[in-house]
Order: C-alpha cells, then structure tokens, then sequence
C-alpha cells in the first residue's frame, strides 16, 4: 500500500472477514474514509460515502463486490488482495461488460413469456413474500424453491424463458436476473 499512489479522496470498503484491516489501512493512507463491510451485495455502506470520495479501495478477493460498486456508484475501483497481496484497478470494461450483461437479461425477461421465480430456503436469501409479490405482478409465472440449486436442473423446465433469481446474486446464468434488477422495473 505505500508503495502506490492513490489520488484524491479514497474510500476504503471491505468484506466482514477483512475489516480488522481497515484501521491500519487508513493510517497508512492518510487521504482515506472508512465506509466498513459490505454484506453480501449490500452495498448500503459505500453509498453513504460515495459523495465525499474519488475512488474506491476494496479489501478482499475476488471482483463480485467490485463490480457491483463500481457499475452502481460510478466510481473508480481498485482491489487489494489481502491474500496474494496485489493491488488492481477494476478496468472501465470490466464494468461495461457487466453492465451490458445486466441490460441483456433486462431485455430476455421484457420478451419473456413465461417465468420461473427462484427462492432460496438459506437464512438471509429466503424471500417468499418478495417471490409472492413478484409472482402476483407477472402472469404465467411459477415460484421454485430450493437450498442448493443445481443450474442444470433448470433444463428441465424448457417451458420457463426466463428465471428471476430472489436469492443471493452470484447465482447466475444465461436465462436468470436477479431480482434487484427486476425490483426496479415493475416493484
């Protein structure tokens, strides 16, 4: 972290199992805000900050969460790994690419006429009465549960067009949107 040079503001944001890092990356860099821990795709944090910085500085691994500030907030994204100690930047196609994938699944569930509502029975993904309400708004749609889902089991249901996934967003695949991005359209 010394070795680089961030410029402007930085707002440094984490997973739960990395914010005991938060602390001494701040005094590290001096021109830093803390926003915390996402929680899962919760990105609640970040945006209460997002006004007073320039960019981004994420602790973990992976670009899940990434990805998600970036497209949703507008702002750069640099990843520190804490593992293998690398420093990144989240390149601009990186999130067009996303984003161009998000507005592709919009596009499927507008053409689609036929619905499968996935929800999950996890603790913390369970969200029947969304499915429910969801369901009430969509005609010919059909709610699915489950605890683990296996995608190619949705093979079995060629009938469906489209999948709205409740549970949590990294389940993904070709035919399934998340339901936050549905949210905005018809809740």
């Amino acid at each position: 972290i010394k070795n680089i040079k961030l410029q402007g503001k930085i707002g440094l944001v984490t997973t739960i199992q990395y914010s005991s890092y938060l602390n001494d990356i701040k005094k590290i860099i001096k021109n830093s805000i803390i926003a915390g821990s996402i929680l899962g795709c919760n990105i609640q944090t970040a945006k209460n900050i997002v006004k007073k910085i320039d960019s981004f500085l994420f602790i973990g691994t992976g670009k899940f969460h990434p990805i998600k500030l970036a497209s949703d907030l507008n702002k750069p994204v640099y990843i520190l790994n804490p593992l293998t100690n690398n420093i990144s930047k989240l390149s601009v196609n990186e999130v067009e690419d996303y984003k161009k994938r998000k507005k592709g699944k919009l596009i499927k569930f507008y053409s689609a006429k036929s619905y499968g509502i996935l929800v999950s029975t996890k603790p913390g993904q369970y969200k029947l009465k969304e499915a429910l309400e969801l369901q009430k708004k969509l005609k010919n749609s059909f709610i699915f549960m489950f605890n683990t889902l296996n995608l190619n089991e949705l093979e079995n249901f060629p009938d469906i067009d489209c999948w709205i996934n409740t549970a949590c967003p990294r389940i993904e695949g070709k035919s399934i949107i998340n339901l936050e991005d549905v949210k905005k359209e018809i809740l």
